[in-house]
């Protein structure tokens, strides 16, 4: 299950399936698209003997911790979920998010010590993204930066002209928003890193503006998917105590 809200897009259903056949799980993974106010009830039936367990994404990540009975390290160093676990009685929290994040920074060659990196967002991904960039030296770009308290490194309003400036030099530029989905991009091309890689945790059929911007320009480029699948693979293997059959799930995001 997924709980999120305004998620109808989401391609984690055809992933985790394709996971579960590959297993011989007879086992279902379905969109609930949750409001805030339904958030509690729709966290309180994963205690059911039916449930191993669910992700969260967009808008619950931080909001579902008060609900669970427990987190585990790299959940409470995010300070945000998006898997949860049942064991027994009780609903464990964790955050595959920074395995994606890390798996996306081995593959654009980057090294988080020292980086000097912009993040756009201060929401659960965001908060994921600092944990596997530990050692950079981070700026985060929010909407509203009263919210991003407790981020490691400098919060700057998104109306703030220094980050624009800030990333031109920047060794990575990570797209933690949902910016992109529908067509919008974040900046000007001409305003994306000189030499520095980008990473954009959306994903669509075509790739981002975003990405596809990144990619004319020559830089070292991650995608959405590749995250997707990495923390996908991590809540599968979290739900079972298997490894992820990633071809699996890999040929079930390329369909």
């Amino acid at each position: 299950m997924l709980l999120g809200h305004g998620i109808s897009y989401s391609a984690s259903p055809a992933m985790h399936s394709a996971a579960f056949r590959s297993a011989h799980l007879d086992w279902s993974y379905e969109l609930c698209d949750v409001p805030p106010e339904g958030l509690a009830a729709a966290v309180a039936e994963l205690r059911g003997p039916a449930s191993r367990g669910a992700n969260v994404t967009i808008p619950h990540k931080v909001a579902v911790m008060p609900l669970l009975d427990g987190l585990d390290d790299k959940a409470e160093a995010a300070g945000a979920v998006n898997t949860i676990t049942r064991a027994g009685e009780r609903l464990i929290g964790s955050n595959t998010d920074v395995e994606g994040v890390r798996t996306a920074l081995a593959e654009a060659g980057l090294e988080p010590a020292g980086a000097r990196v912009v993040v756009l967002g201060a929401g659960g991904s965001a908060k994921a993204a600092a944990v596997a960039l530990k050692g950079a030296r981070l700026t985060f770009v929010a909407r509203r930066p009263a919210a991003a308290a407790g981020l490691p490194g400098e919060v700057l309003g998104w109306d703030d002209p220094r980050w624009r400036a800030l990333v031109g030099g920047a060794d990575l530029l990570l797209n933690a928003t949902p910016l992109g989905r529908g067509g919008e991009l974040p900046l000007p091309a001409t305003q994306l890193p000189r030499d520095g890689a980008v990473i954009d945790l959306v994903y669509t059929s075509e790739g981002t503006p975003f990405v596809r911007a990144a990619r004319e320009r020559g830089l070292r480029c991650v995608d959405g998917w590749t995250v997707l699948l990495a923390q996908g693979a991590a809540a599968f293997e979290a739900w079972t105590g298997r490894p992820a059959p990633l071809a699996a799930m890999r040929a079930a995001l390329v369909r």
